[in-house]
């Protein structure tokens, strides 16, 4: 795990802890990104980890997401977009694949990318203040990362439909309302909840765990393959509309979008 800067990745016994590290809101830089896309295959060979907990760095963030100076600055650059596309895909195909037991302890806002992280956890806990969400549209994107992929899985296509096309964000208790996350506690609870599910896996039947984990995945697992074949084309297209560019404007000016339907 040396090899992984941008990432903070740490052993606890048979928990690896990996916080996503670029306070303070630990919006996803190139590099963490290049990093998540690999270490959930370096995991899943990894016969000492029984149990991955991932987190934000901080109290303010989870992942706020992609950081839109970088979409402004890579609006022309098409390998870089490439590049992000494939690494988008290694990160779903990889969560998912990954038997051990993944908890999201989402410390903050969860958002774009950082709620796609989370949502392919098996358990999320949440903090009542944090606020998740997949908000492409409001970029002049289509929803991209896997939230259109897991959100329907999640909580239906209606619910899915509602938030996806809006990009309205949702509460902690809003999230468990809708079964999109698993449990919404406060700050100070925090720690002591993600515990409790960290000792129940690493105390449970390993192999049990890890075939129901695989079985539970098994029909999202095949949806993904193709998904993450097909949807970067439709992705790409409205990276390429001129609404995009004047959507990343406009949230560096701190104004209204001006979009024009193209």
């Amino acid at each position: 795990y040396d090899a992984f800067k941008a990432l903070k990745v740490e052993r606890r016994g048979a928990v690896k802890r990996i916080t996503l590290d670029n306070p303070p809101l630990n919006a996803m830089t190139d590099e963490g990104h290049e990093e998540l896309a690999h270490i959930f295959r370096t995991i899943a060979r990894d016969k000492e980890t029984r149990v991955v907990v991932i987190t934000g760095a901080g109290e303010k963030g989870f992942s706020a997401g992609g950081n839109i100076q970088n979409m402004k600055d890579g609006l022309h650059n098409h390998a870089r977009w490439v590049k992000g596309l494939t690494e988008a895909r290694e990160v779903v195909l990889n969560m998912l694949e990954c038997d051990k037991p993944v908890i999201s302890r989402i410390n903050g806002h969860a958002i774009g990318v950082g709620a796609t992280i989370a949502l392919c956890s098996d358990i999320t806990i949440m903090v009542d203040t944090a606020k998740i969400g997949d908000t492409h549209v409001k970029v002049g994107l289509v929803a991209g990362d896997g939230g259109a992929l897991l959100w329907p899985a999640l909580v239906g296509i209606v619910q899915a439909r509602r938030y996806l096309l809006t990009g309205d964000l949702l509460t902690g208790k809003e999230a468990v309302a809708i079964g999109l996350v698993t449990e919404c506690v406060t700050a100070g609870e925090l720690d002591a909840a993600v515990q409790r599910w960290v000792d129940r896996f690493e105390n449970g039947a390993s192999v049990a765990l890890y075939g129901t984990k695989r079985s539970l995945n098994m029909a999202i697992r095949q949806q993904a393959l193709v998904f993450t074949d097909t949807h970067p084309g439709l992705e790409t297209n409205s990276q390429l509309a001129r609404d995009h560019a004047e959507a990343v404007d406009a949230f560096l000016e701190k104004r209204e979008p001006k979009v024009e339907g193209r």
